[in-house]
Parts: structure tokens; sequence; C-alpha cells
């Protein structure tokens, strides 16, 4: 224990910020666990409404510092793409029509033009002894 009154109320004060940090940690956690539960329970237009919900606690708790950017965004991106991926293997698959196939009359190419180029004019090179 410290002796010293500054580092005492820094204990204190430490002890309350870490309370408080572990709370928006938890609420983080909370809303990421209820996402998983939704999509457990099949219950997925739910669930991506909740998206902006977990999002905001996300970018709450990353304003804060409690969270690294980056951190951040992986935790965001990692919970829409469980989302979308929820959605996209529980989507009816449609049947694909085959469009019918139109023939289409070949294009004929035009004669390919032949240039002549004028033949360069050699240098000549001259011997001056200098």
């Amino acid at each position: 224990m410290p002796n010293i009154k500054s580092a005492k109320k820094r204990v204190l004060v430490n002890a309350k910020k870490t309370e408080q940090n572990k709370a928006i940690r938890s609420a983080v956690k909370t809303e990421m666990k209820k996402i998983d539960l939704l999509i457990k329970e099949n219950k997925l237009e739910e669930a991506k409404q909740s998206l902006a919900v977990a999002f905001k606690a996300i970018d709450s708790a990353c304003s804060k510092n409690i969270y690294h950017a980056n951190n951040a965004s992986n935790k965001k991106a990692k919970l829409a793409k469980r989302v979308d991926s929820a959605i996209k293997a529980n989507a009816p698959v449609q049947e694909v029509v085959a469009e019918p196939v139109v023939e289409v009359a070949p294009v004929e190419e035009a004669p390919v033009k032949k240039t002549t180029r004028k033949p360069r004019a050699k240098k000549v090179e001259t011997a001056d002894a200098e």
C-alpha cells in the first residue's frame, strides 16, 4: 500500500476506472452474445437489426480507449460476417433459370491495310581528323 497521498488517490481512481472499463467490456460481450443467440434461434432479421446496437457499444468502447481501433473493427467485421453467413446459409435456394441462347451473326473483319514505310536515310559518317 502506498504511503504518499497522491499515490493512495491513484490506487483508488485506478480501481474505480477498472470497474468502469470491465462494465463496458461486459456490455460489448453481452451484445455479441445476444447476436449469437439470435443466430442460433434462427431469428436472422432480429440479429441483423441488433447489429446496430452492438456496433454502437463497440464504437463507444473504442472512443473511450477500452478497445484499440483495429480491435473494434475486427469485432464489428466478425459479427457482421457471422450474421451475413447465417442469412446466406438460411436463404432458400433460388432456381437458376436458363436464359434462351441468342445466336449472333459473326462480324466480318475489315481487311488489314498494309502501310509502306519510307526507308530511313543512312547516316554518312565523315572521317574528320581533328
